[in-house]
């Protein structure tokens, strides 16, 4: 008989996470498909061009939530910050966990 590991509560079954930016909530689509994109756009680029960047962002928030991202007129530099973050999220790896809701670990 095979060998049956059952890790479904290892899952988080589509559950994005979100940015906070002044109030304002972006939901990151960071599902695996999404993500494999945008590895396969940008690369092992340190320097990114500005089309892959465009493209990216495409992928990782919905029309509205870009509308409301450009809607806060944010300057380059934190530009840049909201769309690492929201990479590294999408990938699940945070740079900073420290803020944000705290995890609850279970053991089992």
């Amino acid at each position: 008989m095979a060998k049956v590991i059952d890790i479904t509560e290892k899952l988080t079954f589509g559950e994005n996470p979100r940015l906070c930016i002044k109030g304002q909530e972006l939901e990151i689509n960071a599902d695996a498909a999404t993500v494999l994109k945008i590895m396969g756009i940008i690369g092992d680029s340190e320097q990114p061009a500005v089309s892959d960047i465009l493209k990216s962002m495409n992928l990782l928030l919905d029309k509205k939530d870009r509308e409301r991202l450009d809607s806060m007129r944010l300057n380059w530099t934190d530009y840049m910050t909201v769309i690492n973050t929201a990479m590294e999220l999408a990938a699940g790896t945070p740079e900073d966990d420290s803020e944000g809701e705290e995890e609850t670990h279970t053991t089992t």
